[in-house]
């Protein structure tokens, strides 16, 4: 708990925006997570649908390329992290 306290007091103090600095793991995890061979979604697609595990990486290779340019876009244009958070608590 400590931990996640100083993490984010240091990601405070250097002037990111927590919800930004959430949004970028979270995209990289899930990029993680659809590679194909070690990708853990890929595997539970394949319980859940049984097909073979080589059709579920080519269905899910399409959005690995979709999410490489979002997760790099986020570093020179934060605000495009920020703008649903700031429509929703515009409301």
């Amino acid at each position: 708990m400590l931990a996640g306290l100083s993490i984010l007091s240091m990601v405070t103090a250097a002037g990111i925006d927590p919800i930004r600095f959430g949004i970028c793991p979270v995209l990289m995890v899930e990029m993680s997570q659809i590679a194909p061979r070690l990708g853990f979604d890929l595997f539970v697609i394949q319980t859940i649908t049984g097909r073979d595990i080589f059709a579920v990486a080519r269905y899910a290779v399409p959005f690995f390329p979709i999410l490489v340019p979002a997760t790099a876009s986020l570093a020179p244009v934060p605000r495009i992290a920020l703008w649903l958070p700031g429509t929703m608590l515009s409301r």
